[in-house]
């Protein structure tokens, strides 16, 4: 059987790291805010190239204390992309912001700078990008429409640790990226876990202050806060995997590669281009016939997931807030899209079995 992810095989290679920054940790006796976190902020930020990194509890806390941040009059709008996982849009809902979603590219599956004008209005203060499936957006035009109208940028870089565009790493290019440490990310923890990054040290530290309840000294509450702070455990395996995330990046492109190289053209593909470096958080493919093909992959022993089979504008959660929308092309995505294996502990063996069956379907 190829499983599509199994996390114990995934994080096997750090089992004897992991126990060493656990019994460290444990023996330190500071399980809150301490000096695992701040090593594990330190570095990531460096990583990404961003001068400051908050840990918090999740990468939904990290989007929506990121738009908290802002304290946008209740009821702004905010652009986010109608093609993404819910919480992206849970996030601006929270936050009591206006969710307004705009198309994607369809052959990026990432937000369409070329829509992106028409959804701005004068209640429009911020746009929250995905990079999704490990592909960043196309980051130099939206960064240049949030210039011409005085926008905030939000980047949701829960499945794109360490993806660039032209060079520069998602996460570093607007105001705030919001990261997920989620198990199945390329960098996961052993539980929940999220950041922000930014460049701006005011932001930064309103966000330390946020997650916090509200405080930058004990028992002194400046503003109305949460209690979202990254633990000293989930900071310890993090720093353990930080450091091998390049290595778990180009071990997953290599699979990629041999999808890419090896997939006959009945299958619709990730697009490629020299602008962008992708780290394959997921590999998707594409065809009309996605739930035959699930089922016989699983014949064959090989198990594949859908991100995501209900798009967000038809849950149940969004009734009168996105199902008044239409989304043909976020529709066309979600009812086509199957996703591959293509874990850290899968081999190239695995995938040119999995290719091999594609190729006969």
């Amino acid at each position: 059987m190829v499983e599509y992810e199994n996390l114990g095989k995934l994080n096997k290679s750090f089992f004897s790291d992991y126990e060493s920054a656990f019994k460290a940790t444990l023996e330190s006796g500071w399980y809150i805010l301490g000096n695992q976190v701040n090593e594990f902020e330190k570095n990531f930020a460096k990583y990404c190239g961003t001068a400051h990194c908050a840990g918090l509890a999740s990468g939904l806390d990290a989007l929506i204390i990121a738009l908290k941040a802002f304290e946008f009059k209740k009821g702004s709008q905010v652009i986010l992309p109608s093609n993404t996982y819910i919480a992206t849009i849970l996030a601006a809902i929270q936050a009591g912001l206006e969710p307004v979603l705009v198309e994607p590219d369809i052959n990026t599956y990432n937000i369409d700078p070329e829509k992106i004008r028409a959804a701005i209005t004068d209640k429009t203060v911020a746009i929250v990008v995905v990079h999704l499936y490990g592909k960043s957006c196309e980051m130099d035009k939206i960064t240049q429409i949030c210039k011409e109208h005085r926008l905030k940028l939000v980047e949701d870089v829960a499945q794109a640790h360490g993806a660039e565009f032209k060079g520069k790493r998602t996460g570093s290019f607007g105001e705030f990226g919001a990261f997920s440490f989620y198990p199945t990310k390329n960098l996961g923890a052993l539980g929940d876990g999220g950041s922000l990054n930014t460049n701006d040290k005011d932001l930064d530290e309103k966000v330390r202050m946020l997650r916090n309840y509200g405080s930058k000294v004990k028992y002194v509450n400046e503003v109305i806060g949460y209690n979202s702070r990254l633990d000293e455990v989930q900071a310890a395996f993090l720093s353990v995997k930080l450091k091998k995330l390049d290595q778990i990046n180009d071990h997953k492109r290599k699979l990629a590669r041999v999808y890419l190289d090896n997939i006959k053209e009945d299958f619709i593909k990730p697009v490629e281009h020299e602008d962008y470096f992708d780290v394959y958080h997921i590999f998707n493919v594409r065809h009309p016939k996605r739930d035959q093909l699930r089922e016989y992959l699983l014949n064959k022993e090989i198990k594949a997931e859908i991100h995501y089979p209900i798009p967000p504008h038809e849950q149940l959660a969004m009734k009168g807030i996105l199902d008044k929308g239409h989304y043909p092309i976020s529709d066309e995505i979600h009812k086509t899209t199957l996703s591959l294996p293509i874990s850290y502990f899968h081999t190239v063996d695995d995938i040119y079995q999995v290719t091999e069956a594609l190729n006969k379907f």
